[in-house]
């Protein structure tokens, strides 16, 4: 679909991408933005609020491709729709939703990663509708008041990353524990779908201790299956390679096994494609684009 970048092209609601940016840009230079946390940055460099996640977690939380949240939603989500999220642990789902004119609600089991969110968001999103985060068992959605135009959201890999010892936490649970929670959460989150509409989940494949992968997208579409959601679209995205190059020669020559460096962008439809296409409305292009290509050429 994209690959993975940190860079947000213009256009969108609340003046755009760019101008996005240059209000990033000078709260960074007063020390009051909220930066996303980045595992491979000096705790030192980062805002209280990063710093605070950090104690949590050492080595920091990666972050979601913005690029791919702003397709995601002007594809298959309606203009002004609401957005769920059951595994919002980190802001930028939330934060893009918010900039491209869309409702937003994310569920996490930590109070300080909703903090987080929260701080952040306030830090970004002035004048645009604010993201909602809620603190709580994404098992446990039915409980939420709400109707949903489009599901997203990039789940844990089991227990390949422990992010607590929260015995809710999905990533603290043997692989068939996880399997069962997992499964609950995503027909959890169809549940609170409207017919005829998309989602989205993010997912990677991942191997076990003895070197076997789960097959976790296989997993992810059987759990929408049972859910009542059919696979309607798949799409690669390319991550950053980082340091793979110099792990994946010794890994092969020892093992076999090939690096790897992408995730699945698996998209469903819950209901009929064509209603869930018609409510979603015409493909939003921002046509000044067009006019920066017409000048280069």
């Amino acid at each position: 679909m994209t690959r993975k970048a940190n860079a947000m092209p213009a256009g969108g609601g609340g003046g755009g991408w760019a101008k996005m940016n240059e209000n990033m840009a000078a709260n960074r230079a007063a020390r009051q933005n909220l930066t996303f946390v980045k595992g491979n940055r000096a705790a030192e460099d980062l805002d209280p609020v990063s710093q605070q996640i950090l104690e949590v977690a050492a080595t920091g939380t990666s972050i979601f491709d913005p690029v791919l949240c702003e397709l995601a939603y002007r594809w298959f989500c309606p203009p002004g729709g609401l957005v769920l999220d059951p595994f919002a642990g980190g802001s930028v789902r939330g934060i893009v939703a918010a900039k491209c004119g869309r409702r937003y609600i994310g569920v996490d089991l930590s109070e300080r990663q909703v903090a987080a969110n929260r701080a952040q968001a306030e830090a970004i999103c002035v004048g645009d509708e604010m993201p909602v985060w809620v603190c709580g068992d994404a098992a446990d959605l039915a409980v939420l008041d709400c109707e949903a135009d489009f599901v997203f959201s990039c789940p844990p890999y089991g227990d390949l990353e422990v992010y607590s010892d929260d015995p809710a936490d999905l990533s603290t649970m043997q692989y068939p524990n996880f399997l069962e929670a997992y499964r609950k959460i995503v027909a959890a989150a169809i549940g609170k779908l409207k017919e005829d509409r998309f989602a989205c989940f993010v997912v990677g494949d991942y191997r076990d201790k003895r070197g076997f992968y789960r097959n976790f997208p296989g997993e992810t579409v059987e759990a929408f299956h049972a859910a009542g959601a059919e696979l309607y679209n798949e799409a690669i995205l390319v991550t950053a390679a980082g340091s793979l190059p110099i792990r994946a020669g010794k890994q092969f020559s020892s093992s076999r096994k090939l690096g790897k460096t992408h995730q699945n962008c698996l998209v469903f439809v819950k209901g009929d494609p064509r209603k869930a296409t018609d409510a979603c409305g015409p493909v939003e292009i921002d046509e000044s684009l067009f006019e920066t290509f017409g000048e280069e050429l």
